[in-house]
């Protein structure tokens, strides 16, 4: 990683004197299939820039990061490669007034999921490549300018095997030229004015599915959107376009009803691709997605609509964040918060998900309260120094938060304000930069209000608010005042407005629902707020601040409320506000406030009649982790046991077939861990033993054989066999992970050797031994690797590429050696790598306040008395 940062000054100095015309980019990718010329494998990338100077004269510099560059001409004057490229910049001097300049160089393919991505597929041996970049890896692929507010036209040429199937942002212009019996040539149109870090090309022999968008505009011309949808061919039989192509048509209506801005990008191609770091980026016309999108078994409707919401998210980049994209990666909120945002809300408005908003409640800001809690928190708008900065802030607060405090705002200026703002941002800045400044400013036209007081608190601060009803009643028991008290940490002291609704709830007969018979809108402020309309309503059973969800924040439950949610969680019959409940009891257990104990009887007694299956399927994720980090360590074995047993008994009892049904299988393979529950595995797995309705399918298989595996009652010899059924891609990584997951010293060994000293495995098998190594049962076989994690980290960092980095240094943080001694190494390193590479420091201060945090919560449950 040495060299190949770039500062914020840098970019802005640099965006003051250049302005970038066009890109003509020609890419041979030839060499991506036969036998490789030795490592790294690499691909030609000749790049041609025209570009202006502000100061005729000056020098600037160009980025690449390529083994080797043949050849640089820069106005027609060639230039020593070995003089002017460092690996990873170009170094340009006595630029004039008018510049072209033309790179043409070696770069190579990647492994690793940054720059231009190289996978083989097992199955059949057919090579596939997609590019990945943001926030600034296409200078892997071709010599640019890599920030975002130096715009241009990007055309590309790419020549390739004559079977593949070729794709770029723009559509192809043409057909394909042959080059020879093998190989030919595509070319694209010029795209619009784009961001570097959005272009794209995919290349390989996928499946591809065609169909098309068509609307008719307000001014009567109609706008037609070429659709594509492409897998892998392995994965074909899985693929089901039909499905993915109705949410893009759906959310393609939804935009455009509200935006009053056509797509501006042509076609609209949707690539799911191997080995993909993240969820989806929006190049385009050329979105690509981690091809778990494409099920190859079955799953739950909660599985179908994250996909929905994902590519919903993806589309409304195409307005924020291509269309209309932020200067620099301070703003990075601008697109991202906006995006998920927009996921949600077109997904509930636009789609069959209409309990979206559910899903966000429950799952998108957990991320957002973690990460806020954090001691790497930040504001919304950050404050990034450079690109490694920037690679660390796509979190929970430029997403989730971002998108938790749109909502608020929503509420605060109100819908149509909010949408017809965003329309004036389309059509003020289309093709540009922009900064916080110039979306407040066409809000606060469009909602009349002063916004500049509500950005410093909800965008320029850091932290969440902790709200708690305070309740007296009268002597016949109706509420005499109820209080809504605000507090925050005093490491981030701010107290926001907060626009947000309070219900009461009760149960109008004893074993009855528990309804929600009143609620009050309300306005926030300060450490204390009186919420005058509930004065002399009948007391309730359950008071929810931030009923319907309207704000961030995390709540809490006055004593009476808190001990009717004991009793009748399960009466609870709005799903949202059920979702509310069990997120507050999470953040009770993570503050160390609930027993970890307490948590897990919740669960066993209510979960089984959770009817939203997104909800179940996080309290199950939330369950295991207060059983692996928050449970007091004398009771975490029978704990487990419990919540085994009690997994079975829902198993057995949901409806056959359902989504509900192979939750409660997953969970169960999770945590089985007696004789008794390996023997179901096994009989699940051969056919002895069965569940009316439960389909082991070839990826239930796998959970179940990992299961048995990390237990040691299955060996190598049964992945084998479990592979020869599934030789794919995704068996592959299912058997990797499975066999680190192995308890023997020699396999943690081996393990730990593949990712930490070896750079051999891609991304996505270095995540899946990762993963296997680290196994909540096996403390003590991992118990040697916690004082090695701290004598290597440093190196990985400067070796590896930041994105395995950043694998390595946190699924390899001793979190399962939780104990104060594992806190003081911490600490330890910390005191003595002072100036460690920030973005280094900033992991492992957050794995440390995990630990901590954990150490808290055990306490509490050690603390608690047990019934």
């Amino acid at each position: 990683m040495p060299g190949e940062n770039l500062t914020r000054e840098e970019a802005r100095v640099r965006a003051r004197l250049l302005t970038v015309d066009a890109y003509d980019v020609a890419l041979d990718l030839r060499s991506a299939t036969g036998p490789g010329g030795g490592e790294p494998r690499t691909f030609r990338s000749v790049a041609t820039i025209r570009f202006r100077c502000a100061e005729p004269g000056a020098a600037s510099f160009a980025d690449l990061v390529a083994p080797a560059v043949t050849a640089v001409t820069l106005n027609g004057r060639e230039l020593d490669p070995k003089e002017v490229f460092d690996g990873a910049r170009v170094e340009l001097t006595d630029l004039a007034e008018e510049n072209v300049l033309v790179v043409d160089a070696l770069c190579a393919y990647s492994r690793t999921g940054e720059g231009l991505h190289r996978f083989v597929d097992p199955e059949d041996g057919e090579v596939y490549l997609y590019t990945q970049y943001e926030p600034a890896d296409a200078r892997r692929v071709f010599a640019n300018f890599e920030q975002p507010d130096l715009k241009a036209p990007f055309t590309f040429s790419v020549t390739a095997p004559a079977g593949w199937t070729v794709l770029s942002n723009g559509a192809q212009d043409g057909e394909a030229e042959r080059v020879d019996d093998s190989s030919a040539t595509w070319r694209f149109v010029p795209t619009e004015p784009i961001s570097t870090y959005i272009t794209a090309v995919v290349a390989g022999p996928y499946h591809v599915v065609r169909d098309h968008y068509s609307r008719t505009l307000a001014d009567g011309t109609v706008l037609d959107i070429p659709l594509g949808a492409l897998c892998r061919k392995g994965l074909a039989p899985h693929f089901d376009p039909d499905e993915i192509f109705t949410v893009t048509k759906q959310g393609l209506d939804f935009f455009h009803d509200h935006f009053d801005y056509p797509y501006p990008f042509g076609k609209y191609d949707q690539a799911f691709v191997p080995e993909y770091n993240i969820g989806a980026m929006e190049n385009p016309g050329c979105v690509t997605f981690r091809e778990e999108f494409v099920f190859r078994g079955k799953v739950t409707q909660s599985a179908y609509e994250r996909r929905a919401n994902v590519i919903l998210h993806e589309m409304a980049h195409m307005w924020f964040g291509d269309l209309v994209t932020m200067e620099w990666w301070d703003d990075l909120w601008l697109k991202e918060s906006f995006a998920d945002f927009m996921g949600s809300f077109s997904l509930v408005e636009a789609t069959r998900f209409e309990n979206g908003w559910v899903s966000f409640a429950n799952q998108r800001k957990a991320w957002a309260y973690r990460a806020d809690q954090l001691p790497s928190t930040h504001p919304v708008t950050a404050d990034i120094h450079d690109l490694e900065d920037a690679k660390l802030n796509f979190d929970g607060i430029t997403y989730a938060k971002g998108a938790s405090v749109l909502k608020q705002l929503v509420a605060y200026v109100g819908r149509d304000a909010f949408l017809e703002g965003a329309r004036r941002y389309f059509k003020r800045h289309a093709y540009g930069n922009t900064r916080l400044t110039d979306l407040l400013q066409v809000l606060e036209e469009t909602s009349g209000r002063d916004l500049a007081a509500w950005s410093r608190s909800w965008l320029e601060t850091a932290g969440v608010n902790v709200l708690t009803p305070q309740v007296t009643h009268d002597s016949t028991g109706r509420i005499t005042e109820l209080a809504v008290l605000q507090e925050a940490k005093d490491s981030h002291p701010e107290l926001r407005p907060h626009r947000l609704a309070v219900g009461l709830y009760r149960r109008e007969e004893p074993g009855g629902p528990l309804l929600r018979y009143a609620r009050a809108e309300v306005d926030v402020t300060g450490p204390r707020t009186v919420v005058t309309e509930l004065a002399g309503a009948e007391r309730p059973e359950l008071i929810l601040v931030n009923d319907d969800d309207l704000t961030y924040c995390k709540i809490r439950f006055d004593e009476g409320s808190l001990a009717t949610l004991r009793e009748h969680l399960g009466d609870l019959t709005d799903p949202l506000a059920r979702a509310l409940c069990w997120s507050a009891l999470w953040n009770l257990t993570r503050d160390g406030l609930l027993p970890a104990r307490d948590y897990l009887e919740l669960v066993q007694r209510f979960a089984g009649a959770e009817t939203d299956i997104g909800v179940l399927q996080m309290v199950q994720t939330w369950a295991t982790g207060a059983l692996t980090h928050y449970s007091v360590p004398a009771r975490r074995e029978g704990a487990g046991r419990e919540l085994a047993g009690s997994a079975l008994r829902e198993l057995r009892l949901a409806e056959p077939g359902s989504g509900h049904q192979l939750a409660w299988a997953r969970f169960f393979a999770a945590h089985a861990a007696e004789d008794g529950d390996m023997l179901m595995l096994r009989g699940l797995l051969d056919g002895t033993a069965r569940i009316d309705g439960l389909d082991v399918d070839q990826e239930l298989r796998w959970t179940f054989q990992a299961a048995l595996t990390s237990r040691g009652a299955a060996d190598e010899s049964a992945l084998a066999a479990e592979l020869a059924r599934d030789n794919t891609a995704s068996g592959k990584r299912h058997q990797v992970r499975a066999l680190a997951s192995r308890p023997s010293a020699e396999v943690k060994e081996a393990a730990w050797r593949a990712v930490v000293d070896s750079d051999t495995l891609s991304n996505a098998l270095a995540e899946a031994t990762i993963s296997g190594f680290d196994r909540p049962g096996q403390r003590e076989l991992l118990a040697p690797f916690a004082p090695r994690y701290f004598e290597v980290i440093e190196r990985v960092w400067r070796e590896r590429s930041i994105e395995i980095a950043m694998a390595v240094v946190r699924g390899l943080f001793p979190a399962l050696q939780d104990r104060p001694e594992t806190l003081a190494a911490t600490d330890a390193w910390l005191t003595a790598h002072p100036d460690a590479a920030p973005a280094l420091r900033r992991l492992v201060l957050e794995a440390r306040d995990d630990l901590a945090r954990a150490l808290r919560a055990q306490e509490c449950d050690a603390n608690a008395v047990t019934a």
